[in-house]
């Protein structure tokens, strides 16, 4: 069984803060989500923005992004307003690695995404 308690969960970093001028700044590496049960939050956090950002999320079979794919329906709404979050939600089973795409509308954009999940715990 899986504790739902908030302090069982870990916060991991997906995409540090940074004011992303374009979509490779915007996107992360790949997380290993393997040791994950449950439901995977990816919470993204916006500053100062000038245009917009719209963010998905793509699975991998490995570290390296073989077979990257997108994830259908792990999107969120574009944001063009400073201040404001936007979570993703993914079953943990969805994929082993898994990586955010912020795709970014003129730019820059200040942007972090963090992953808050719980390990495979038991009560």
């Amino acid at each position: 069984m899986i504790s739902s308690d908030a302090r069982a969960a870990g916060a991991v970093k997906v995409l540090a803060a940074i004011a992303a001028s374009n979509t490779t700044d915007a996107t992360s590496g790949w997380i290993d989500v393997r040791p994950y049960k449950g439901t995977l939050k990816f919470i993204v956090n916006t500053g100062t923005i000038t245009g917009s950002v719209a963010g998905k999320l793509r699975s991998a079979t490995d570290s390296g992004g073989t077979s990257a794919a997108d994830i259908t329906g792990a999107t969120h709404t574009a944001i063009s307003t400073a201040g404001q979050i936007r979570e993703i939600l993914l079953p943990a089973t969805t994929a082993p690695f898994v990586q955010y795409v912020g795709t970014v509308t003129t730019g820059p954009v200040v942007i972090s995404v963090t992953l808050v999940a719980h390990p495979g715990l038991t009560a």
